[in-house]
């Protein structure tokens, strides 16, 4: 038989978890602080506990998918025995707060997997579907097998905090990038451009920043931003220009103005004539 596995938190996250598990051939037993939310995954099969004890009674493979690393201390919290438990939080918080938890569960003999999930629920268990983990290597590879139903399983180091760290950073892409979209959309908008006529520039443009994103990082990394092709000092002009379009086209203005923030750190540090990398100095120490 496949192993059991317990999964507590129902959003449509978790469900998609499960369904993912019972399409492996995992016995699943679940529980969710609103019972209700059980009753599709237990009509496919899972089975619903009572109470977090009895689910985490149920398995030895543990999975959380909370709002919060908030949510896992007052559900487990009050459950008396964790001893011989394996924890694998995939909820999102901070860093900081995934390593106090693996030292949480520590004290109650759990060992402790961070995890952070890169799709959303309808792509969960898919081929594109993947997920950093972190923690002690040897439990993670114990259970790597079951957790790849998921998705692609990325260990990325025993520090608690890194996997939520890359997971973070996953979103910070993401959420700039999503306004990034939108205010550019309101600002063509402010024009009479409908989203539709905008899209397949945005589109082009989203697909275009890809190929500079090799060499940049290898700059970052080598500490050399040659400006041979950008320098800070244009790309700051461009930025001062898309400040001053949104100012008079009544939009929303704290992107570009955070944006033009950065390139007037590097200027006024006398790195104009840097590339457009030379930024990073600026976002690692705000001054």
């Amino acid at each position: 038989m496949n192993q059991p596995v317990t999964l507590i938190g129902l959003g449509p996250m978790g469900q998609a978890m499960v369904d993912a598990l019972l399409t492996g051939g995992h016995p699943v037993t679940v529980w969710n602080r609103t019972a209700s939310r059980a009753d599709g995954v237990v009509a496919r099969g899972a089975v619903r506990a009572a109470t977090p004890a009895e689910a985490v009674r149920a398995s030895e493979l543990v999975i959380l998918s909370l709002t919060d690393y908030q949510a896992m201390h007052d559900i487990l919290g009050p459950v008396e025995d964790l001893s011989g438990r394996v924890i694998v939080n995939l909820s999102s918080d901070t860093p900081e707060q995934t390593r106090e938890a693996a030292k949480w569960a520590a004290q109650r003999g759990a060992e402790f997997i961070t995890g952070g999930v890169m799709v959303p629920a309808p792509l969960v268990g898919q081929e594109s579907a993947y997920v950093f983990y972190s923690g002690p290597r040897e439990t993670f590879e114990a259970h790597a097998k079951t957790l790849r139903l998921i998705g692609k399983p990325n260990y990325v180091g025993a520090d608690p905090g890194m996997a939520q760290l890359y997971y973070q950073a996953q979103l910070d892409i993401f959420l700039t990038s999503l306004s990034a979209f939108l205010h550019a959309t309101a600002l063509v908008g402010s024009a009479g451009v409908s989203a539709q006529e905008f899209l397949p520039w945005a589109v082009d443009n989203f697909n275009m920043i890809a190929h500079y994103l090799p060499q940049a990082a290898q700059q970052i990394d080598n500490d050399e931003h040659p400006g041979d092709l950008s320098t800070a000092t244009m790309m700051g002009a461009t930025a001062a220009h898309i400040l001053a379009a949104s100012q008079t086209a009544g939009i929303d203005v704290e992107l570009p103005r955070a944006i033009k923030a950065h390139y007037d750190r590097a200027i006024a540090a006398g790195r104009g004539a840097d590339n457009w990398t030379r930024l990073i100095d600026g976002i690692r120490e705000p001054r």
